[in-house]
């Protein structure tokens, strides 16, 4: 598997720019932010004013659901392309019990909601698991995450893991800590993000680049 160095970031810049980038427009740049504490998250702060062409700014949490660490991720499209607002992971430790798990997974994600208040949801779609164990704890996790956005009435966009990687990488196979790097380059953040809270950055920015996309066909 390669990797993403300076010269092909670059390259995927500009075909965002251009409105290519495995089929997505996009283009603006993240805003400089201040160094986040060690698996703590990186914020840029309250949610911005500006009004961009008129229309309202579309904000979107990106959220990659797992029982032992949930990723989360707040992005915002103000006419010119997604920009970087938060992105934290929500961490569960090994020992602790399921409902005590999903509970924890609930009540941070409805503080997220609070802090953010998204527009729209983009998560991490079902897919294929060998272990039926894994995919039943997974059940669970998202069973509480898709419960707690019903109740806010906010729509929720899936889409599946391979999509997100090809869609930001332009590899469907890339690894954990190429979706990592990527991130850390497209948003200029001070370090890579935690893993978890990379990939919740990363649906969130396919769904907004999806979002554009669609709005441009349809005119």
């Amino acid at each position: 598997m390669r990797g993403f160095d300076a010269a092909f970031v670059a390259r995927y810049r500009e075909r965002r720019a251009a409105g290519l980038a495995g089929g997505e427009p996009g283009g603006r740049r993240g805003a400089a932010f201040p160094a986040p504490a060690a698996r703590g998250p990186l914020s840029l702060g309250g949610r911005g004013d500006a009004l961009v062409g008129g229309n309202a700014p579309l904000r979107v949490v990106g959220i990659d659901t797992s029982l032992r660490c949930t990723g989360l991720a707040a992005l915002e499209d103000r006419g010119e392309g997604p920009v970087f607002l938060d992105c934290r992971p929500v961490p569960n430790p090994a020992k602790r019990p399921l409902p005590e798990c999903l509970v924890e997974i609930a009540d941070r994600l409805v503080a997220y909601l609070d802090e953010w208040a998204p527009d729209e949801i983009a998560m991490e779609g079902i897919f294929f698991c060998k272990n039926a164990r894994t995919a039943l704890v997974l059940g669970h996790a998202r069973g509480v995450v898709v419960e707690v956005c019903a109740r806010r009435r906010l729509p929720v966009h899936e889409y599946p893991p391979s999509r997100v990687k090809r869609a930001v990488t332009g590899v469907g196979s890339a690894t954990k800590e190429q979706m990592q790097r990527m991130m850390q380059a497209v948003f200029h953040l001070p370090e890579a993000p935690q893993e978890d809270s990379a990939d919740a950055l990363a649906i969130a920015l396919t769904h907004l680049n999806e979002r554009r996309l669609a709005a441009r066909f349809a005119r």
